[in-house]
């Protein structure tokens, strides 16, 4: 019976410590669910990332919009804020910008709102400082010229710095390209170059 225990047992108890590690309960281990990863911003990698931001043309030209074919700087200031909605992990981000701008075309002023989905890249939770970006949506106009038309198709080139987390969660950023619009239902259009800075939170 020794001899009997002697042999069965270191086998037994090798085939129980072989059955966990390659049988079902070690093939369930790899479809457990995982912590979400940690970003840089100290958090999860699912953070949110939001940025506001002043900015202003720097030069602006119009064509066929105002009174006159062609005007020089027609942009004034605009306001913003863009947040992400979507990631593509370690390559780039889906934002949603919203600007606010002003105009002053001739003798008459003008102000639209436009919403850009915008890719920007490298991908926020890299923390990579530069960044670069495009994107294009519509603009409605809250007050237009004479006899032009109140919505805008709207594309923006940019190019910027970002630094995370210089207060906590608060950051700051600056931000340069361009800034173009073509009016939808009559004819105009604006080319601009802008330069802006501001606040980038992560929470």
């Amino acid at each position: 019976m020794k001899t009997f225990l002697a042999v069965v047992l270191p086998f037994f108890i090798s085939s129980v410590v072989s059955a966990q590690t390659v049988g079902r309960d070690a093939a369930a281990r790899y479809f457990q669910k995982r912590d979400v990863a940690q970003s840089p911003f100290g958090g999860a990698s699912a953070d949110h990332y939001l940025a506001l931001h002043f900015g202003k043309y720097m030069s602006s030209q119009s064509y066929e919009w105002g009174k006159n074919g062609q005007e020089d700087d027609v942009g004034g200031n605009n306001f913003g804020v863009t947040y992400r909605i979507g990631e593509w992990y370690n390559s780039m981000d889906l934002n949603l910008r919203i600007d606010y701008a002003e105009f002053e075309v001739g003798d008459e002023n003008s102000s639209k709102i436009s919403f850009v989905p915008m890719i920007t890249f490298p991908d926020a939770s890299s923390r990579f400082p530069l960044y670069f970006g495009a994107g294009i949506g519509p603009g409605v106009f809250f007050k237009q010229v004479s006899g032009k038309s109140s919505l805008s198709l709207d594309y923006q080139l940019i190019a910027g710095a970002r630094f995370f987390n210089i207060f906590e969660n608060t950051g700051f950023f600056i931000e340069a390209g361009l800034k173009n619009h073509l009016l939808l239902l009559s004819s105009g259009q604006l080319n601009g170059t802008f330069l802006a800075f501001g606040l980038v939170f992560t929470f």
